[in-house]
């Protein structure tokens, strides 16, 4: 048994390093990126924004360019955190050398595409990672329930942070970008609401966490960067607590990724599986709810469906390798994730 390690917690002048190993910043969004730049220095941090984050195209660079980049990123970073997600993060799997990110001992933050990076750098080196924040998401707000990833990464090994389903579920931006994200994505005020699948009013579920967005994690399965059951045995004697979230996939393209883990020995070890909100469109005969029935319905182990992770805001921060703790009582829902 291994073991997880943490990165050095964020203090106060911790160097945030932005990079693109994905997809770079379009000139119309400097502003709104320049925000969250912003944001982050009024909390104490020193920002650094490096050149392919504000690079538009696919990709902002080549591959060895990229990686060269997000490697003399780790090198001077308390936390590497990318501008937001993209497409062709999977191009920098084989070429990265993940144990001299994990040397660093920096935090990497990100989502959508970006955990395409993250997964196999907990999973490969055990070193833990923070799915849930990039760069761009900065001029939200969150609900109160939920923790700030900037707080999160400040926790010492062995802290723990508590976060609940929120009564409202609100995330607005503030600043300049205000009007912009609401006319796109509109005012969320309802309720978040965990449900289980089975119906069940009351769950309870203990394990390591590790996930990320279903639509990229699920291409690295039965790879050496995928590997969910090697790091199952060798960093969770604990079991493990999956959790995964559809950008945009219909319910049939996101019932083929769930088997393709389930093939792939993702859920052999896990105590339960998260799975967040979506907009993905049903298909004639199939929803997502009967996408994951299909998929997961008979492993024997809880899951709860509509958790707040992914692409329909708000989104808590979740540590790749923490130990965690999800209850639902009833309508409210509760994780506890300590870093041990």
């Amino acid at each position: 048994m291994a073991g997880i390690t943490y990165p050095r917690p964020l203090v106060a002048g911790g160097r945030v390093e932005v990079p693109a190993p994905s997809m770079g910043v379009p000139e119309y969004l400097h502003g709104r990126l320049q925000d969250g730049a912003d944001a982050l220095t009024a909390r104490g941090l020193s920002v650094h924004v490096r050149p392919h984050a504000t690079t538009p195209g696919l990709v902002p660079a080549s591959v060895t360019e990229r990686v060269a980049d997000l490697h003399d990123a780790f090198r001077s970073a308390d936390v590497v955190l990318p501008p937001w997600g993209g497409e062709l993060a999977i191009e920098l799997v084989g070429s990265v050398d993940w144990h001299a990110l994990a040397a660093s001992r920096a935090w990497f933050a990100g989502w959508s595409d970006i955990s395409t990076l993250l997964l196999p750098l907990t999973t490969m080196t055990g070193l833990a990672t923070l799915h849930g924040a990039n760069l761009m998401d900065e001029p939200y707000e969150l609900p109160a329930e939920f923790a700030r990833w900037t707080d999160v990464a400040a926790l010492p090994p062995g802290g723990t942070v508590e976060q609940r389903s929120a009564p409202r579920r609100r995330s607005r931006p503030w600043g300049a970008w205000a009007d912009e994200v609401l006319d796109r994505d509109g005012a969320y005020d309802t309720p978040t609401r965990w449900r289980a699948l089975d119906g069940a009013s009351q769950v309870a579920i203990r394990g390591r966490l590790i996930g990320g967005c279903l639509e990229t994690v699920s291409l690295l399965a039965g790879t050496p960067y995928g590997d969910v059951p090697g790091f199952a045995r060798r960093d969770a004697p604990e079991g493990t607590i999956v959790y995964l979230e559809v950008a945009e996939s219909n319910a049939v393209t996101a019932l083929r990724m769930l088997t393709s883990l389930r093939l792939a020995g993702w859920f052999d070890d896990a105590n339960g599986v998260l799975i967040g909100r979506t907009e993905g469109a049903a298909v004639p005969q199939l929803d997502q709810d009967e996408a994951v029935r299909h998929a997961l319905g008979d492993l024997g182990i809880p899951v709860v469906l509509d958790f707040d992770t992914g692409h329909q805001p708000p989104q808590m921060p979740l540590v790749n390798g923490a130990l965690a703790e999800v209850v639902l009582d009833g309508p409210v829902g509760s994780i506890t994730q300590r870093l041990v």
